[in-house]
């Protein structure tokens, strides 16, 4: 039905337009007496072979929804009827901030992608922990994904970093550090060595100060070298990361079917969705091999299909998050996903750093 029915009509309005519809259309419906039985009966599988352990956190299934989508952590109980075995929320920067002028937020439906520069656009973080603490599905694993606000210069990130762990220690299960969008200005210069793990070691240090520190990951960019993504191992075992998310979206236009002058009359911004996947799956199976195993990853980009997703845990992804294919393919695709998985799991279930 959403392929035949509701994708034609939200594709001929503009993304981010469409985007806000289904928001509030899904915040209505599950106002309905009836409605969230009725989305768990068509979306939400489980199985107990889905569950799995990663970073001390128990995920009833590994398919989450990526940051981006539930910026401001305004829809985690209505998502929570859809099947995710988590929800990563976020970007949340520590004051409020409107991100980039719009349009902001294209698609490539021959490409079966889109092209983003929001620009960090969200509540702040008071706001965005508010708003968690009086949500009503407790069981929904969260994740925060926290960045910096644009008008903070790189010298002083970290503190905006710390500020938002903060503000969301109480209210969600585990962090993401994101100095990997391409879409805050000089943002990804943070994914240099030195200041990387001096931001980390901040926000690290005062994760620690905690009586249950929170699991704490960073997310990279597909666009890094093998030499920088040894870099990044490494900052991962002297800052004590719990693991990795592979990857965010891409600067690169390479290899695209869409006409190029269109693409090009886009702009700037980070490329998601099915020209990612092999460059995704590339990027987690080198940190797989490289780490031995050792370091968890949420495998992200291109998963479009059950197929998609099984190629990225086998490459070694303990957890796979959904974006673009989620709006290309409808909801249904978290099920098909973790019904695949329960009938192929011997062969899908290569997980780093996780037990079933």
């Amino acid at each position: 039905m959403y392929k035949a029915l509701v994708k034609p009509l939200l594709f001929n309005l503009d993304a981010e337009r469409a985007h806000h519809l289904v928001f509030d259309n899904l915040r209505r419906a599950a106002r309905v007496p009836g409605t969230p039985a009725l989305l768990r009966a068509l979306y939400d599988f489980q199985d107990p072979s889905l569950a799995r352990e990663v970073f001390g956190l128990k995920f009833p299934n590994p398919v989450g929804l990526a940051a981006g989508f539930d910026k401001n952590a305004a829809l985690t109980d209505e998502l929570a009827t859809l099947g995710f075995g988590f929800v990563e929320i976020g970007t949340v920067t520590p004051r409020p901030q409107p991100g980039n002028p719009t349009p902001r937020l294209f698609r490539l439906p021959q490409d079966e992608a889109l092209v983003n520069r929001m620009g960090f656009n969200n509540d702040g973080a008071a706001v965005v922990a508010a708003r968690l603490a009086r949500r009503a599905n407790r069981q929904l694993i969260i994740g925060g994904n926290i960045g910096k606000n644009k008008d903070t210069p790189n010298e002083q990130a970290a503190e905006d970093y710390v500020a938002s762990f903060d503000a969301l220690a109480e209210v969600v299960d585990y962090f993401v550090v994101n100095v990997s969008s391409p879409n805050t200005p000089n943002l990804r210069q943070l994914q240099e060595k030195k200041p990387l793990i001096e931001l980390l070691q901040q926000v690290q240090q005062r994760n620690q100060t905690r009586t249950l520190p929170r699991p704490l990951l960073l997310k990279i960019a597909p666009d890094l070298t093998d030499s920088q993504l040894d870099d990044i191992l490494e900052i991962a075992r002297e800052t004590h990361l719990s693991g990795l998310v592979a990857t965010n979206t891409t600067i690169s236009r390479d290899n695209l079917q869409s006409e190029p002058g269109y693409v090009a009359s886009l702009g700037a911004g980070g490329l998601s969705g099915k020209p990612l996947r092999a460059r995704a799956t590339e990027v987690i199976r080198y940190l797989h091999r490289k780490s031995d195993g050792g370091l968890p990853i949420i495998g992200s980009g291109g998963i479009h299909s059950a197929a998609d997703a099984q190629e990225k845990l086998a490459a070694g992804a303990s957890l796979i998050q959904l974006y673009t294919g989620f709006i290309y393919e409808g909801p249904a695709l978290v099920s098909r996903i973790n019904r695949s998985l329960v009938q192929q799991l011997p062969v899908a279930h290569a997980p780093a750093g996780a037990t079933t």
